[in-house]
């Protein structure tokens, strides 16, 4: 059976450019009570392109042995079967009770599959640059019931617009199956902070004058400052902290990365993942298994190799991630990367063997993986989006970012499930966590 809801969907949509005034309203948090002081500068701000069915089972009551020249045996066996549904009715009714899988049950294989991707609005829209939701973004989540949605300094004029913005949105999804979304922004602090940048949020320093300090609390504090940040505006999901550590002078990450040190690095991450969380925002580990030791930059090259073996990895790059998957990180983002020691050749979020045999097995991530941006050139420039989202979802991973063509990448994957080269059961892995992360958010109807 082929899915004949392709083409010319997008054609609906309307095309066009937003173009609204800026504002200013600025909003300066603290850090919270009990951790050091943050000390907050205005630095020059650079931009960055981002980046498990029940088994039911029935007693069986079997039929009493009939008496020699006993007339009673049908009482008996109607008993029987009233105790076998009996038996069966606390079990259904369990099972009906979860509001997870009751939802589960209710998507289709599309929205079940659209929930795995989280997109910029244009990507849905088609605008040029959205700062407000209208009946484009409304039609456009009605069509792609999409994860969540991330948003860039484009997106962000002012304080109301912003709020307004992010919460329209939420309205629009909701209306479609009772789903909210993941509102995601990248919020580093330092040279990659979208809000801060546009709206005048807190404004740290880079991650590596932190990393020098070495404090916990301060950490915290950092972690703590950017999620009530963010949460007042009406995000949910922050990528960040970056987890890489810094082996390398030629990465493309820089003074973002905490230190050179992977001990360091753990805490400070840990921490920072506590602070963000402790505020209602899902962090994000980010860029895995490792980008501190590479030279390329996968924005633009074709490939990113780094040459370490999984003894090297485990030695430094995976300390800091396996800290913050202790400390309780919702979220880890998997990055284009080919790592030498992994075997495949493949970049990071399209390898089995980096998803499911190392974070998943080894370091017992429990949470949603999610792709780094896939409308990098490492990703859309080789694989094409929708070869790339079939092979990320192989992989294990949860979520896709931005791939760079939302309704190839969606179809692919639904026509993979329809050849059987992926199971549903698969698909359900991933939404199952999805939608769990979803209801803890209260992202979600019952």
């Amino acid at each position: 059976m082929s899915i004949s809801l392709k083409g010319n969907i997008l054609a609906a949509l309307c095309l066009g450019a937003l173009v609204t005034g800026c504002g200013s309203k600025v909003s300066t948090a603290d850090v919270s009570a009990g951790a050091k002081e943050v000390t907050v500068t205005s630095p020059s701000v650079e931009s960055e392109d981002t980046s498990e069915p029940t088994e039911q089972t029935t007693e069986e009551v079997s039929e009493p042995a009939q008496e020699e020249n006993s007339g009673e045996v049908q009482p008996e066996t109607t008993e029987a079967e009233e105790v076998t549904e009996e038996t069966t009715a606390p079990e259904e009714e369990e099972q009906s009770d979860d509001p997870v899988e009751q939802k589960l049950s209710e998507l289709s294989l599309q929205d079940k599959v659209c929930q795995m991707f989280i997109v910029t609005p244009e990507q849905l829209t088609g605008y040029g640059c959205v700062t407000y939701a209208d009946q484009a973004m409304e039609q456009a989540l009605s069509t792609y019931n999409v994860g969540g949605i991330i948003f860039f300094a484009q997106n962000l004029s002012y304080w109301d617009q912003t709020t307004g913005l992010l919460a329209d949105c939420q309205t629009y999804s909701m209306e479609k199956n009772g789903l909210g979304l993941f509102t995601a922004v990248d919020e580093e602090g330092g040279t990659v902070a979208r809000a801060a940048q546009k709206l005048g949020t807190t404004a740290l320093y880079n991650m590596e004058y932190y990393g020098s300090l070495n404090d916990s609390e301060t950490a915290y504090g950092v972690g703590t400052t950017l999620g009530r940040d963010l949460a007042s505006l009406g995000f949910n999901v922050d990528f960040a902290p970056v987890a890489d550590v810094n082996l390398n002078p030629a990465n493309e990450l820089g003074s973002r990365i905490f230190s050179s040190d992977p001990y360091i690095v753990s805490d400070m991450v840990s921490n920072v993942v506590m602070g963000i969380q402790d505020q209602g925002v899902c962090a994000t580990l980010k860029h895995f298994p490792g980008l501190g030791s590479a030279g390329g930059n996968t924005h633009y090259d074709n490939y990113v190799h780094i040459y370490r073996t999984l003894d090297e990895l485990r030695a430094a790059e995976l300390i800091p991630f396996r800290g913050g998957i202790e400390a309780g990180a919702d979220f880890v983002m998997v990055g284009h990367q080919i790592v030498s020691g992994i075997g495949d050749e493949l970049p990071a979020d399209l390898s089995y063997s980096a998803v499911t045999g190392l974070l998943r097995n080894e370091l017992g991530f429990e949470g949603l993986a999610v792709t780094d941006a896939q409308q990098m050139n490492t990703i859309s420039g080789v694989y094409g989006s929708g070869g790339a989202a079939v092979m990320s979802v192989e992989a294990g991973i949860d979520l896709i970012l931005m791939p760079a063509d939302l309704p190839s990448a969606v179809w692919s994957v639904c026509d993979a499930v329809e050849s059987g080269r992926i199971t549903e059961e698969r698909i359900d892995e991933s939404v199952r966590r999805i939608l769990r992360k979803k209801y803890e958010l209260g992202l979600m109807e019952e």
